[in-house]
């Protein structure tokens, strides 16, 4: 009460029900970060400064880890800026999409441009498309499958939502170039990798 009626305006009030003094919640802390933050907008003009995006060397992709914290990673491409993490149930931060979410992702991303694209090529009425998937691992006897491999395979669904005027045929033909698209191609099929120390 004393800091609040010393402060000069502008200020604000707000109580946090449930933290402690120090906010050593984690959530917490965050929570309060972005209120402080979102507040401090209108009155401090903050030169925002052009985010650093890490050299990528050539490459496409660079995955940066700083080991002082336990699972948050940085994700860059010559443009662009994501993260990675782990939820909180396993250890992490939950700040950024975990590894195999981020796997999920790339091929969600690419399932629905190459529907959108046949789909624009045919002329078809492909308004909108949902690609909801999943990973997870199962035995070969719960996929139906006949295979000599002991063990619990590695199992990707992939549920497809399509908005639009389209027939059935129209549906069904979308259904299997879904299957198609370069990275649920690239993750089906054989991945060869060279790895070096540089």
């Amino acid at each position: 009460a004393a800091l609040y009626h010393r402060a000069f305006h502008p200020k604000s009030f707000i109580s946090l029900d449930g933290a402690d003094h120090l906010i050593t919640n984690k959530k917490d802390a965050f929570y309060v970060a972005e209120v402080i933050s979102s507040w401090v907008n209108r009155y401090v003009d903050i030169k925002k400064e052009k985010e650093e995006i890490k050299d990528t060397e050539g490459e496409q992709v660079l995955v940066y880890h700083e080991t002082i914290v336990p699972f948050t990673n940085h994700i860059y491409t010559k443009t662009h800026h994501i993260y990675g993490d782990e939820p909180v149930a396993y250890g992490g931060d939950d700040l950024g999409l975990s590894p195999y979410e981020l796997l999920n992702a790339a091929i969600g991303s690419c399932t629905v441009l190459t529907l959108k694209l046949y789909a624009q090529r045919k002329q078809w009425d492909l308004k909108e498309v949902f690609v909801y998937l999943n990973y997870s691992k199962k035995h070969a006897a719960e996929l139906g499958l006949e295979v000599e491999e002991m063990g619990q395979l590695d199992h990707i669904s992939k549920k497809i939502k399509l908005i639009g005027d389209l027939t059935e045929e129209q549906k069904i033909r979308l259904e299997e170039i879904a299957s198609k698209c370069p990275v649920h191609k690239t993750v089906a099929s054989k991945v060869y990798f060279d790895t070096e120390l540089i």
